[in-house]
């Protein structure tokens, strides 16, 4: 190495670590392993991570000790910092989060494409994600689908009317106090009777899959849920993308013909076209 200049070959290692996201006999060896042999390691909840160390048996860094770090949003990018000048000070960083993999809708991706520009050799213990347990639990297409993360809170009815004609299988992380009020806003982008699953406590004593329309689940989460969520809503129909605004406007007049109310006749098309109300609303007053 040139003098004064790290050499990359004197780097360490940069590990994303996923834990189980309930179960603690999820944790396969590699990550017992990993835990014991780390010399640092950065934790989204350090107590979280020193509880499931003991409920697993593994003492974090072996006899030795490891030096544990939080790394959550708030300071992901100091930590970042620090963590890059270990990692070229020749230290390994094991980066874990509560639950899940590092870097999914949690705190890791700063910190790994700080490494990848620095030549870190960046690696990672595969682990258990919610993104694909709900997929394959929700009774939905699995061959197509994207992770669209937290909803925003403010321009939600924007972001969904975007997704309305995706076809893929969506996948959202939701907060139980606010799982109602998406899956009524779901309901009125991407329409009524769209299919859609609400997995809750997924891996955990009390795991909990509800199947269902979009209006029928938003109905059962006006109470109270609580626990981790995620929501799974199939992809939008290929023929309904197919359907012209004359086409909406036609089938609602068709209903109004018949006596009844536009309100309701708009309604009554959106749900069994399987299209967003707005959408419908839209074609009748253009």
């Amino acid at each position: 190495m040139t003098a004064g200049v790290p050499d990359a070959a004197d780097f360490g290692t940069l590990t994303l670590a996923g834990l189980p996201i309930g179960q603690v006999d999820d944790a396969p060896p590699r990550l017992l392993r990993a835990l014991e042999e780390a010399g640092v390691i950065a934790a989204e909840d350090t107590r979280r991570l020193r509880q499931f160390a003991a409920r697993a048996g593994v003492r974090l860094g072996g006899d030795t000790g490891a030096r544990v770090v939080s790394y959550y949003d708030a300071n992901e990018a100091r930590r970042a910092e620090e963590l890059l000048g270990d990692l070229t000070s020749g230290r390994d960083v094991l980066v874990v989060t509560d639950a899940g993999m590092p870097g999914v809708s949690d705190p890791g991706y700063r910190l790994v494409t700080a490494a990848v520009d620095a030549g870190v050799r960046v690696t990672s213990v595969p682990g258990p994600t919610a993104v694909t347990t709900a997929l394959v639990l929700s009774g939905l297409p699995t061959d197509r689908f994207c992770f669209e993360g937290f909803p925003p809170r403010k321009g939600l009815a924007n972001r969904l009317a975007d997704l309305a004609d995706e076809r893929r299988t969506m996948v959202f992380f939701e907060s139980p106090h606010r799982l109602g009020a998406t899956l009524a806003a779901m309901a009125e982008a991407f329409g009524a009777d769209r299919r859609a699953a609400v997995c809750r406590e997924l891996t955990k004593t009390y795991e909990e899959v509800r199947r269902g329309p979009l209006s029928d689940l938003a109905a059962w989460a006006a109470g109270e849920v609580r626990g981790e969520v995620t929501v799974v809503v199939a992809g939008a129909d290929p023929a309904a993308a197919e359907r012209t605004p004359a086409d909406l406007a036609a089938a609602v007049a068709d209903r109004e013909s018949a006596g009844v109310p536009r309100r309701q006749a708009i309604q009554e098309t959106a749900r069994a076209l399987g299209v967003p109300k707005r959408e419908v609303y839209d074609a009748v007053h253009r």
